[in-house]
Order: structure tokens, then sequence, then C-alpha cells
């Protein structure tokens, strides 16, 4: 037989034992950087090998020197010739751990709010009660005998799961996730019989804790008997001591709603033929002649009061007073006046701009000489002797030629 042969064969064998418990120390615990712990389940004569992927370990308690329970199956490890165990799940064994484990997880809890947050109402006739319990028959039988005593035949979904022992705390929040969001269901009741310590300890775990503070409706714990008090008893919104306190709680009493009902009604009635009496006297003391004649007497009044508004607001008076002071104002007057104003500044404006007239320079003896391109001739360097010149004068205008040019400078008179 090879090597490889024999390494299959041990493989195939252990994948025959199945899933197994085993209870130990835990000695030597490590955690990898990817989460997984790893650490040695020993006693006095053996010591095995313990591999828990991170998942599980997140939800495991696994301390040095505390007695632990571990679920998972036997595994060959080729490459090192050893037999480990791949843990499922990782329980403390003994009082001490299990209440140590509560503790920190309550504290985790405690931080984040969980334990103090506001507990909703469980309303008085849920339209559907769901149920999450074992399979153990009395829970389920106490919880349909208290409906059948108070409201038979009311509308209850049981939804049956594991409620203890190894990978309990998922089963119990797959539960109740799938009965929460069946169609109709307005609350949750968890219920479970009564038991040690190691058995409860699924609904003290945080998953469990969780899943019941994030459900989408209220859950009513129901855990064990009077004395035991799981951790879930702090997260949810109403605790009963037992399953049937909280079918009680929960399930209306068809009885006390009938009475109830019957004092409503006859309450109703008592007011309504209070009232009733009330308005038939005030309607007998109503004196509808005098009742009438008030009411015509307002409505004049009404009305001659909006005549006085309208007649105040008609537009023949605006025209009037408009009229009187166009009248007032002499308009033909103002007028001719402003005519004269108009006028009078025109003249001043001719007689500026007819002492502002090239004219009139031309009049006092100046001439305007144009070139042989007939622009004006500002400068005599400008033509060379012999040019063609215009000479245009107060009256007429001469045509000459240029015989010199002279650039002396002009002196002041």
């Amino acid at each position: 037989m090879t090597l490889v042969r024999l390494s299959g064969e041990i493989a195939r064998s252990l994948g025959g034992v199945g899933r197994i418990a085993v209870e130990g120390e835990v000695y030597r615990p490590t955690t990898s950087r990817g989460g997984w712990v790893f650490f040695t389940l020993r006693d006095r004569a053996a010591q095995i090998e313990v591999k828990v992927p991170a998942p599980a370990a997140r939800r495991s308690r696994i301390v040095a020197g505390e007695r632990v329970s571990v679920v998972g199956s036997l595994q060959w490890a080729n490459d090192r010739g050893q037999v480990h165990v791949a843990a499922e799940e990782v329980t403390p064994v003994g009082a001490g751990a299990i209440a140590a484990l509560i503790i920190e997880t309550r504290r985790q809890l405690a931080s984040e709010g969980l334990l103090d947050r506001p507990r909703r109402r469980i309303p008085l006739l849920p339209a559907a009660i769901g149920v999450v319990c074992g399979s153990d028959a009395a829970v389920r039988k106490d919880i349909e005998s208290v409906a059948a005593s108070r409201c038979p035949g009311y509308p209850i979904i049981f939804e049956e799961t594991t409620v203890s022992g190894p990978a309990a705390a998922l089963s119990i929040v797959e539960a109740l996730t799938a009965v929460a969001t069946r169609p109709g269901v307005e609350v949750v009741i968890m219920a479970r019989g009564g038991g040690d310590a190691p058995s409860l300890l699924p609904w003290s775990t945080e998953e469990v804790c969780r899943a019941m503070a994030d459900c989408p409706v209220p859950v009513v714990s129901a855990i064990g008997h009077e004395g035991d008090r799981p951790l879930c008893d702090e997260v949810a919104d109403l605790r009963c001591g037992t399953p049937s306190l909280a079918a009680t709680a929960v399930l209306p009493d068809l009885t006390e709603l009938a009475e109830a009902l019957d004092v409503q009604l006859q309450r109703a009635a008592s007011t309504t033929s209070v009232m009733v009496d009330e308005a038939r006297r005030r309607l007998v003391g109503v004196d509808t002649r005098r009742a009438l004649v008030a009411g015509l007497d307002s409505a004049a009044g009404r009305a001659e009061r909006a005549g006085i508004r309208l007649s105040g607001a008609h537009p023949s008076g605006r025209l009037q007073a408009c009229e009187a002071r166009l009248g007032v104002a002499g308009w033909r007057r103002l007028t001719w006046e402003t005519l004269g104003r108009a006028e009078g500044h025109l003249s001043a404006e001719m007689r500026h701009l007819r002492v502002l007239s090239p004219h009139r320079t031309l009049e006092r003896g100046y001439a305007v000489v144009t070139g042989p391109d007939g622009t004006v001739v500002r400068r005599a360097d400008t033509l060379v002797p012999g040019d063609p010149i215009a000479v245009r004068l107060a009256a007429g205008q001469l045509a000459a030629a240029v015989t010199r040019i002279d650039m002396t400078e002009d002196v002041e008179s």
C-alpha cells in the first residue's frame, strides 16, 4: 500500500465516523490573521487538535483552561499526517464558564443599546400569531390549550426548530426569520420548556438576541420556567415566565372582549341619549318666529352696509373728482405758457448758432482756402508753387495759384 493510498483510507475511515461532540479542556488557543482559532482539546489521558473557522469562532467562547464541548467532524491532514477536529461550534461546559459567556455577551449588547431600546407594544388583535418552539409536544400543547379556552380557532403559525444542543442558535434565528415574514404575523412567541444552563445557552447567544431585536414584529420571550432567565428575556419586547403565560398575554379573550364591547356600547348609548335630550330641550326653547325676524333684521343690516360700501366704491364719484381737478387746473393757460417758454428757448439757441456759424467768420474778413484735392489748407508746406487753390469768401469764391510759400510764424496781434 502506498502512502497516498493509506492517507486516503484514513480519511475515508474518519469520514465514516460522522458528526461528533467531544468535551475537554482548551489548551494553547491561538488566532490566525484570518480569524481562525486553533487549540488543543485535552483531558488527563488524551488530546487532539481543533480548528475553528472564523464564522464559528465569532460565536464561540474559547478561553484557555475552560472546559468546552466541541461539535464538528474528524479530518485528516495529509501534509502533517495528523487528525484534527473541524469544529462547527464550541460551547463552554460548566456553570462558571456559561455565566462568564452570558456576562460577556450582555456587556456587548448593552454597549450597543440593545438592552435599553424602546419596547414595542403587543397588538390587541394581531392578524396572526407566530410561535417558534421545539418539537417538544408539551410546549405546543400548552399554547394550543390556552388558545382553545380564550379564543378558539385563532390563527397561530408554529415553526418548530432545534432549541438546544449544537448549532441550535442558528436554527432558532432561521426559524424566527421564517415565521416573522409569514403573511399576517404581527407578533412572535419564542417558547421553550425548562432545562439546565447548557440546554438554555443558545437563548443567551448574541445571534439570537440580535435577531429578536431586529425582528420586524414584536417578540415575546417565554423560555423555561419562571426562574429561568436567559439573556433573550432582556431583549424581547415582553417577557413571560412560561409559554402558557405568553399565550395568555398575546391571545385575546373572546369573553372579555365581548364584555368590554358591551360596556362601550352601553356607554355610547347613554352618552347619545343625553345628547339627544339636551338637543330636544334646546329645540323646544327656540321661538321660531322671533328667530326668523332676528335673522331678517340681521340680513337687512348686512345688505345696507354692503350698499354703503358699494356706493363708496362706485367709479362715478372718482370721475367727478377728476373733472373738478381738471377744471381748477386751467390746462389751456398752461399750454400757452409752455409754448411761449419753448419759443424763447428756441430763439436763444438760434442766436447762439448764428454766432458760431462759419459764415459769420467769413463776414469778418476771413477766407477758407482749399487745395487741389478739395481739402481745407491749414499749413502752407502742404502745397508747392503752381498748385491751383480755391479761396472762399463771405460773398463768392476765387480761383488762384500758389506763387510763393512762406512758412514764417504768425505773430499774435
